[in-house]
């Protein structure tokens, strides 16, 4: 049986190299596959193999003394879902262009918003109704085929668009609201909610494990609706078999939660499609210029 595991953790790491040399030949020893960042900040990974070999991943890892109480969360899946193992170290465990203003300190993000639990997350919402403002932490593509209802979603194509998106003054009348951010596992509103306090957003809070814990908890019954975006061969989960289909195919308009790789190889976007409309060649292209891109190539 295979499983995914998910999970990071923020702490300060003094030697990233040996952290990383340790970490790859743990995975390749157990057979897994996946993808692992690594930078001053801690830990990020994602990991899929045999349930056996995942949980003697998870005892080797919590023997670093930073690492101990790290929250692993569980996903269906496997090996075959990643091409490779990666381990990589980066400035950044996730990509804000932030690493300056980051804090870590042993205990995790030094400033960042309060962590709610799924039970909380709804408790809040019972108790301050419309005043709560969910702000989505992801990247606006992922938003569109799953969110909190009535969520926020800036205008971001890549985590490095939220500082912008921050001081551009949209969000000003927000900041003395409760503001719950949240994103796929918690790792984006670990930053995002500490970014958020930096620039005067009084009442910050975080759902804490994410999406994937809400949805464990309350599947499609909840404050969540839709599809939720994965970066792997997956593309995108359901918590039930009921789950709400609020995205829209990029050409007829009809529902769908169905991602797809531009046809121009070219090309990182993803095209959001039916299965109608997949049926045409000529549509699977991210813009009519990764078509003229594509076409052109294929001419020479």
């Amino acid at each position: 049986m295979q499983k995914i595991l998910l999970y990071y953790k923020f702490t300060p790491i003094k030697d990233t190299l040996t952290l990383k040399l340790w970490q790859k030949t743990l995975t390749d020893n157990l057979h897994l596959q996946g993808r692992i960042l690594i930078s001053p900040h801690g830990l990020n990974g994602t990991v899929g193999g045999e349930l056996e070999d995942l949980k003697a991943y998870i005892k080797e890892t919590k023997q670093f003394p930073g690492f101990k109480d790290i929250v692993f969360k569980w996903s269906d899946g496997g090996r075959d879902n990643f091409p490779r193992m990666s381990v990589k170290v980066r400035d950044e465990i996730v990509a804000f262009d932030a690493a300056d203003e980051l804090r870590i300190d042993e205990h995790g993000v030094v400033g960042g918003g309060k962590h709610l639990k799924p039970k909380q997350v709804n408790e809040l919402v019972e108790k301050r109704g419309d005043d709560v403002i969910f702000f989505d932490g992801r990247n606006a593509h992922e938003a569109a085929i799953g969110k909190f209802k009535n969520a926020v979603v800036p205008n971001t194509h890549t985590s490095r668009d939220f500082i912008k998106e921050l001081e551009s003054g949209k969000y000003d009348d927000l900041k003395d609201k409760p503001i719950v951010t949240y994103c796929t596992g918690g790792i984006r509103c670990e930053v995002l909610s500490s970014l958020m306090k930096n620039r005067g957003f009084q009442e910050v809070y975080q759902v804490e494990g994410g999406i994937v814990k809400y949805g464990e908890a309350y599947g499609d019954d909840g404050l969540w609706e839709g599809s939720l975006r994965v970066f792997d061969d997956r593309m995108t989960v359901d918590f039930s078999d009921h789950a709400k289909v609020i995205g829209e195919c990029t050409h007829c308009k009809n529902n769908t939660s169905n991602y797809e790789n531009c046809a121009w190889a070219n090309c990182n976007d993803l095209v959001l499609i039916c299965e109608g409309c997949k049926q045409d060649e000529n549509k699977l292209f991210h813009t009519d210029s990764c078509r003229t891109n594509a076409t052109v190539k294929v001419s020479i």
